[in-house]
């Protein structure tokens, strides 16, 4: 295990693309086992392919990529403006309202970041907000998409971990929520010191919050649907992906009228795009799943770990901080897809429920991206505002604290995130 390990960090600091990382890291194994043959390598990359449960991720992908196009974002937007707009910080309240409402269309954090960043990002810097403060915001609240479903992450520590990935969305969901209240509250905070207030916007009436809800009817009603098929038993998560990509499509041409042939062809392109990356580093990590589980990596992790720490708070408390310092250097998508099947048999082995485990997983993992070194949100949309990294640090330390806040609240009360799915599944 350990040779894997000093060829995948070799590669990276090569520069090699992740997956191949990945990829020749996991072959090593089979290159180097007296007693494995290579073929079982090459075998275990497509096993991977034949998961039913793992069409839920193109499948999402592409119905983000055609919600986008469909007009939903725009309604969406404008809902959001209206019901917050108001507020002290009203453009950055806007930003983390719909950051929200978007986790339950996209399920992409670096999607959504950049989505805000080039419809909110002017708009926030021209009312006064400065630089660094629009930027942190935006790129910080992206970080809702990792809990609210249809999050990939949550799909993916669903597959990887054998995790129920309907409990896994309706986990999320509370947690979600939170973390849109801990963000809007520090973004008010900071927002009323400075003077980032919007004067031309009032208090909306019940009439024009209504009319504007009205207008994202079809956007606010998805994850509704979305939940609702799941839990009903009409749709796999798998197959509600599907039905996903159906519904973009009916709303784009039927309902709002705004989706051209080339607006799907668009789509379809972006999403071809993502979904090949995504794929292709789930694929070649099949080979250093298999190894990990030969090897009884996670037997020896647990182990270790039980012996040395009695609390099971205390045991994911050190498993987090450890998965947010590999958050800083790798890609979300990555250490669930590594580190899953070593954590979930040692979370469980302590008592600790691991859809509880995911949900905060998943939060401290997707964090990564919206900080140093490597953080692609943060550099998504420091780039396309042209702010400077150190002006988005300084300036994102308060809703940092805020994220903090919110994991070590959910971290020792797991009630709070266990509630929704021992109630609609028991347990």
């Amino acid at each position: 295990m350990a040779l894997i390990g000093i060829v995948f960090f070799a590669l990276m600091l090569l520069g090699a693309p992740i997956a191949f990382a990945i990829g020749i890291s996991g072959f090593t194994f089979f290159l180097t086992s007296d007693i494995m043959p290579v073929s079982i390598g090459v075998q275990k990359i497509a096993t991977v392919s034949q998961s039913f449960p793992l069409l839920a991720v193109p499948f999402f992908v592409l119905a983000g990529h055609l919600m986008n196009e469909s007009g939903i974002t725009d309604r969406l937007f404008t809902f959001s403006k209206v019901a917050v707009g108001w507020m002290a910080g009203g453009l950055a309240q806007v930003s983390i309202i719909l950051s929200t409402l978007m986790g339950g269309v996209s399920g992409s954090a670096v999607a959504d970041a950049a989505m805000e960043a080039r419809v909110l990002g002017p708009q926030m810097i021209s009312n006064g907000y400065s630089k660094g403060y629009s930027s942190a915001v935006i790129a910080i609240s992206s970080l809702i998409t990792s809990t609210i479903p249809p999050s990939i992450g949550l799909i993916l520590y669903g597959y990887v971990g054998q995790v129920s990935i309907g409990r896994l969305f309706m986990a999320g969901i509370i947690p979600g929520i939170l973390m849109m209240t801990f963000l809007m509250v520090a973004a008010w905070l900071v927002a009323r010191k400075r003077g980032y207030v919007m004067k031309e916007m009032r208090k909306p009436t019940a009439r024009e919050l209504g009319s504007a809800a009205w207008g994202a009817k079809w956007a606010l009603l998805f994850p509704v649907l979305l939940i609702g098929s799941i839990r009903g038993g009409l749709f796999t998560p798998s197959e509600v992906g599907a039905f996903a990509v159906v519904y973009a499509i009916l709303i784009g041409v039927f309902a709002h009228r705004v989706m051209s042939f080339e607006a799907i062809r668009r789509a379809f392109g972006h999403a071809i795009s993502d979904i090949g990356l995504i794929m292709l580093i789930i694929l070649m990590s099949g080979m250093v799943g298999f190894a990990i589980i030969f090897l009884q990596v996670p037997q020896s992790v647990a182990g270790f770990m039980l012996e040395s720490l009695a609390n099971p708070v205390l045991i994911v408390a050190v498993i987090l901080i450890g998965l947010f310092i590999a958050g800083l250097f790798f890609e979300s998508t990555i250490l669930v897809l590594l580190l899953t099947p070593i954590l979930v048999p040692v979370v469980v082995k302590a008592g600790v429920d691991p859809v509880h485990f995911g949900i905060l997983m998943m939060t401290i993992v997707t964090f990564g991206s919206m900080t140093p070194p490597v953080g692609v949100a943060m550099f998504t949309v420091c780039s396309l505002l042209d702010t400077k990294v150190e002006e988005y640090v300084k300036e994102s330390l308060p809703f940092i604290a805020a994220v903090f806040a919110l994991i070590c609240l959910l971290l020792f009360v797991p009630g709070i995130v266990l509630f929704l799915p021992n109630l609609m599944y028991g347990g």
